[in-house]
């Protein structure tokens, strides 16, 4: 079997490489060891971040933040609720960093509004009577399953090849140039290809490892915990520094009450500890007292955050994503893409095609922005879809 590009990994990000490359006319494929959106996309909280989150603290990954909010709004609006969200400042919350919050969020050109806690409690009944006062955001939750079978389908329908339940077993390196990856699984061939782009989120160390290339990985845990939503129908978030239980995320039946971060050495085999669980759901209730009940189920997701320097704090690592090309290392035609977030997916898998393209001598240009995904007029669609891969999200 032969693509021009062989993508890694069925998260958002490498089914966003894979349309990406199709609808410039590149012959591409992808596999995955497992369903599409397995792994960190679809054990996420689901938020389409504004870029609030991060604005004081990394300004150009809040500006990318807000940039792709409004391109997925456009393109993918059967994938998006529209909630908005808030953050949170409650008795005792630091007052001065409430206003950096608001100042780095204007400076952005955000549209944000600031409500007294009457205010903020006028439009969302369940909020503690202890919030003293709230920013208005433009956050909004998004289906990860039904973002990323929509994506996968414009992939396919652009000319791209899907391969589910087909792991990489091993990235063929022969004079430094990566020629082929070997496919188990229901595949059980070997791809011969041009390029090969690693998208396998917290996995991309083990895949890069396949090549004998080394990608330094701080991939962290984190458990979300579902309750019966009492009523909640926008994203609030606690403004304070992120720590653990900052994030009340709204679902049709469920909130989603989130989140931890701790480091572990394997994305398949960590520790599931029930005291983060209860931390959460404490911690969350100081922001609506009526998510205070008991856990309907819990899922846990592992970030893939990129670390090639040592940090004592995971939080502390960016959120940002690393594109990095191994051709210096000896595997020239490789690329890994790391990092980043679901809302960034989109901007991230552009990054990634535009290096693959350069490599490979092709001009055409990125067509995701502006180009609707399917099902934008008729979500039944998506969910036929979601039934044809097979997808079902814990976060969805």
């Amino acid at each position: 079997m032969h693509t021009t590009v062989l993508v890694i990994g069925g998260g958002a990000t490498g089914v966003g490489v894979a349309r990406d490359l199709a609808l410039r006319g590149v012959d591409v494929s992808l596999v995955d060891r497992g369903h599409l959106a397995a792994g960190t996309t679809g054990r996420s909280h689901g938020v389409l971040h504004s870029g609030a989150r991060y604005a004081e603290a990394d300004p150009d990954d809040a500006a990318a933040c807000l940039a792709e909010n409004r391109i997925l709004r456009d393109v993918a609006p059967a994938c998006i609720s529209e909630t908005g969200g808030y953050f949170l400042q409650l008795d005792g919350d630091d007052p001065d960093y409430f206003e950096r919050k608001r100042a780095a969020c204007a400076d952005l050109d955000m549209p944000v509004e600031t409500l007294s806690g009457d205010e903020l409690r006028e439009r969302v009944p369940e909020a503690s009577p202890t919030v003293e006062r709230a920013l208005a955001v433009p956050d909004g939750v998004v289906s990860p399953s039904r973002l990323v079978v929509a994506t996968a389908a414009a992939a396919r329908e652009a000319g791209a090849t899907i391969h589910q339940y087909a792991p990489a077993e091993d990235v063929i390196v022969e004079g430094g140039t990566v020629t082929g990856v070997d496919v188990g699984g229901r595949l059980d061939a070997t791809i011969r290809a041009d390029a090969v782009v690693n998208a396998t989120g917290p996995w991309a160390e083990q895949c890069a490892a396949l090549a004998d290339i080394s990608v330094p990985m701080r991939p962290t845990r984190g458990v979300m915990a579902a309750v019966s939503n009492p009523g909640v129908d926008a994203v609030l978030n606690r403004c304070r520094s992120p720590a653990d239980g900052d994030i009340v995320v709204p679902r049709p039946d469920e909130a989603i009450l989130g989140t931890t971060s701790v480091a572990v050495d394997d994305p398949d085999d960590f520790e599931r500890s029930e005291a983060e669980v209860e931390r959460i759901v404490a911690e969350c209730a100081a922001m609506c007292p009526s998510v205070d009940r008991a856990v309907k189920r819990t899922y846990w997701g592992v970030r893939p955050l990129y670390a090639p320097d040592e940090a004592d704090d995971a939080r502390a690592i960016s959120r940002d994503f690393a594109l990095l090309d191994h051709a210096e290392a000896g595997a020239a035609g490789l690329v890994t893409i790391v990092g980043g977030k679901l809302t960034t997916y989109r901007r991230m898998a552009e990054a990634t095609a535009d290096r693959v393209c350069d490599r490979l001598g092709i001009s055409a240009a990125c067509r995701t922005a502006d180009r609707p995904l399917p099902g934008t007029d008729d979500p039944s669609r998506l969910d036929a879809l979601c039934d044809e891969f097979g997808v079902s999200a814990p976060a969805d």
